[in-house]
């Protein structure tokens, strides 16, 4: 096994624990219950309480996701480029997009929320005005629409299937998984967004366990470079 396959491994699985805590944390904790009757300077009063938690939360769930999204993008670009150079060019064109995006959405989150706390503490009508405005600005760039996300799992799948990197049945989920991702683009197809997200756990973990194992996913050499 080599050091960027292993690196691979772990930032797969890396990927994976995100979501598990994200989801974990997001729907214990950090989950206000019944929020019907609340307007929004309640639902920011509940976010401006935790808010150290709420952005550790978002450094940790975007810019964290982030870095190990472009690790893992770059390896698995160097596994399959050989015979599928122009797919896997695109794909991870669109990994480094995604990568960029999440951390840019985390950025957002975390500075926007000391900017409305700070707001909080002159107007609080002004601060529960901003802050939706604000959290809109982070979905579009990584928390809402996943359509960078999802094109880059779809192609990543269908290379893998092209050169048999990784076995078919984990490629069809990947197929699937980035599909979802790609429809939250339209408005009423948005709650795909939670298949993409519970989909990935278990895609990142199994390309994470599969290439620390080192099974079927030795990177494809040309035959002109194998005789050479």
């Amino acid at each position: 096994m080599t050091s960027l396959q292993r690196a691979g491994g772990v930032a797969a699985l890396a990927g994976a624990m995100v979501y598990v805590v994200g989801f974990t944390l997001m729907a214990t904790m950090l989950n206000p219950g019944n929020t019907e009757a609340w307007g929004l300077a309640e639902k920011l009063a509940f976010v401006l309480e935790r808010k150290t938690t709420f952005q550790l939360l978002n450094l940790f769930i975007y810019v964290f996701f982030g870095i190990v999204l472009v690790i893992l993008t770059v390896v698995l670009h160097e596994h399959m480029k050989a015979k599928a150079s122009v797919l896997m060019q695109i794909a991870s064109s669109f990994g480094l997009i995604w990568a960029g995006l999440v951390i840019a959405s985390g950025m957002v989150a975390s500075v926007g929320l000391d900017a409305v706390a700070k707001l909080n503490a002159q107007d609080v009508a002004m601060a529960a005005t901003a802050w939706p405005v604000i959290a809109a600005i982070q979905d579009g760039l990584g928390g809402g629409v996943e359509i960078a996300g999802g094109i880059w799992l779809l192609l990543v799948s269908a290379a893998s299937l092209r050169t048999k990197t990784f076995p078919k049945l984990l490629d069809y989920l990947g197929l699937v998984v980035g599909l979802a991702g790609i429809l939250t683009i339209a408005p009423m197809l948005r709650d795909l967004g939670a298949v993409f997200g519970v989909g990935q756990v278990f895609w990142f973990a199994a390309i994470g366990v599969l290439m620390l194992r080192g099974n079927g996913t030795q990177p494809v050499v040309p035959a002109d470079a194998r005789t050479s």
